[in-house]
């Protein structure tokens, strides 16, 4: 068979190879403490799960209109007007099955061969690969270029030019945890205006997740920029909802009718009883995220502490998510090196740099989405094999 050049542009995530050798190792007997996921080993709140029953109780089992049941859709309007105070038409909000679909839909209208795409290097390995996927050429920013992983607009609009079509940007950011703050998303937003050309993704997914008592500066609360701004965010990392794959996106009013076909030619609908479970999710009770965002905030510093204990390890203070991306160079290894040295010597599985773009060879991500017992250990481990 002969299948189509731009299938063989994908990519993937190397957290899936990682979990495929941890779950080798644990056949033979090996006792892993996986750091990998992106995922919080927080339970769904109850009042969700319960909805959500309901609703199927209730017989809401048929299908729904694409791009969401209006009362979620409603919800999410509702949400983005309590947090940002920024009112959004619910007819320009799609309900979608993650997070995913929203990149996989917007880098597809802009990307196209000669077409250039921005997006941030390290970052989540998807923007890249579906980049690839469209023909465009993919455009990466170094992440790295400021010691707290934050957006830097000096780096990103110099890259702009008559061919591009999209920039992508990602607050806080997943893999190193990085916070941008409003000052310098107010800069971008400034620069930004003299490229009413290009269109933006903001990928916010982990917007609730911020540390310090700081609050996400999401797009949102840009109007000049509405005519362009795509922005994604959902329910998986708030409300410990992955696997129920539910997430949103904003989109301008202009996409509004392309998106739709999309969703009607990829998934149809959206699982309707979860969409009953995602609205009791928004205009519920926080405690839950409140007790979550309390434990996180004492895991990272306990793995921060660790990793800056380990001999030839720099670690930055993450700003937002559950993710830690040391520099393991003074170790004298590589991030796949030390990745994989961690994984058979230790049983501590992380993801190496590399798996989030060119310019983090010498880093790991560590996930402390996991009990304060097993990143303790994790760390005594790994100080073991280094010493």
């Amino acid at each position: 068979m002969k299948i189509a050049k731009s299938v063989n542009r994908l990519g993937t995530e190397a957290v899936y190879s990682i979990f495929a050798k941890t779950k080798k190792l644990e056949k033979q007997g090996k006792k892993i403490i996986d750091l990998s996921l992106g995922q919080s080993d927080f339970k769904s709140p109850k009042h969700v799960v319960d909805a959500t029953i309901k609703a199927l109780k209730d017989g809401h089992h048929g299908y729904t209109l694409p791009n969401g049941i209006i009362e979620c859709r409603e919800a999410v309007s509702r949400k983005i007007k309590s947090l940002y105070n920024a009112n959004i038409d619910p007819e320009r909000i799609i309900i979608m099955p993650g997070g995913k679909p929203t990149m996989h839909y917007a880098i597809s209208f802009f990307g196209e061969p000669d077409a250039e795409i921005i997006y941030p290097d390290p970052g989540f390995p998807i923007y890249e690969s579906m980049i690839n996927y469209t023909g465009a050429k993919a455009v990466p920013f170094n992440m790295l270029e400021s010691k707290d992983f934050s957006i830097n607009p000096d780096k990103i609009l110099p890259l702009i030019n008559e061919k591009t079509r999209l920039i992508i940007l990602n607050n806080p950011n997943n893999p190193t945890g990085g916070f941008t703050e409003k000052t310098i998303i107010d800069k971008l937003a400034r620069g930004l205006a003299k490229f009413p050309h290009v269109a933006i993704l903001t990928d916010e997914v982990y917007s609730r997740l911020i540390f310090d008592k700081k609050e996400i500066p999401t797009l949102l609360n840009y109007p000049e920029l509405y005519d362009r701004l795509i922005v994604l965010d959902g329910w998986s990392k708030t409300y410990a909802m992955t696997g129920w794959r539910l997430g949103w996106g904003v989109w301008p009013e202009s996409l509004i009718e392309h998106v739709f076909k999309f969703c009607v030619n990829n998934h149809s609908c959206v699982n309707t009883a979860a969409q009953y479970g995602a609205i009791t999710a928004l205009d519920g009770p926080e405690d839950h995220l409140n007790d979550m965002m309390k434990e996180f905030t004492i895991r990272r510093k306990l793995i921060v502490d660790g990793l800056r204990s380990l001999k030839g390890v720099e670690c930055s203070l993450p700003g937002g998510s559950f993710f830690v991306f040391p520099n393991v160079k003074g170790t004298g290894m590589d991030g796949e090196e030390f990745t994989e040295r961690c994984l058979q010597k230790a049983g501590v599985a992380m993801i190496p740099g590399t798996a989030f773009g060119k310019f983090a060879t010498n880093h790991v991500r560590f996930s402390f989405a996991t009990s304060r017992e097993n990143i303790s250990k994790a760390i005594e481990k790994i100080d073991k094999i280094l010493k």
